[in-house]
C-alpha cells in the first residue's frame, strides 16, 4: 500500500554509471578526431636553401697525436695552429672530439679548450 508519507528514494547509480562509460570513450576517442580547415597558403620565395653547417671532427691517439682533417698535429703546437685552421670554418659548426681512452683527463681537456678558446661553441665529447 502506498502512503504519502513515505518519501521516495531516487536511485541514480546506474545514472553515474552510464555518465562515466560515456565520460571514457568522450576521452578515448576526441584525441583521434582531426578538423581539417581548408586555408590557402601564401606563396613564398624558393630561393633561399638552409644549409647545415659543416662538422669538425678532430681525434688524439694514446701517442698525443691529434688529427685534424688529413693533417696530424702535436699537442704543444695544437691550440696556434688550430686558431689559425679555424678561421676557414663557420664557428656554429658541430665540433666532434674523440679521445683515446688512455689519454690523461688534461690532455683531452686541453683540446676542448683549445677548440672553445677559437670561437666554437658547439663542441661534444665522442664516447662509445
Amino acid at each position: 500500500m502506498f502512503s504519502w508519507d513515505d518519501s521516495p528514494d531516487l536511485n541514480i547509480t546506474p545514472l553515474v554509471d552510464v555518465m562515466l562509460v560515456l565520460m571514457a570513450i568522450l576521452m578515448v576517442t576526441a584525441p583521434t578526431i582531426t578538423f581539417q580547415e581548408q586555408i590557402t597558403l601564401p606563396q613564398g620565395s624558393k630561393t633561399v636553401n638552409v644549409t647545415r653547417p659543416k662538422t669538425i671532427t678532430i681525434r688524439m691517439d694514446k701517442n698525443k697525436t691529434i688529427y685534424f682533417n688529413k693533417d696530424i698535429y702535436s699537442i704543444d703546437t695544437f691550440a696556434d695552429d688550430f686558431v689559425n685552421i679555424s678561421i676557414k670554418y663557420d664557428k656554429t659548426s658541430d665540433v666532434y672530439i674523440r679521445a683515446d681512452e688512455n689519454l690523461q683527463y688534461k690532455n683531452v681537456v686541453y683540446i676542448l679548450k683549445s677548440v672553445k678558446s677559437a670561437g666554437f661553441k658547439n663542441v661534444s665529447l665522442i664516447t662509445l
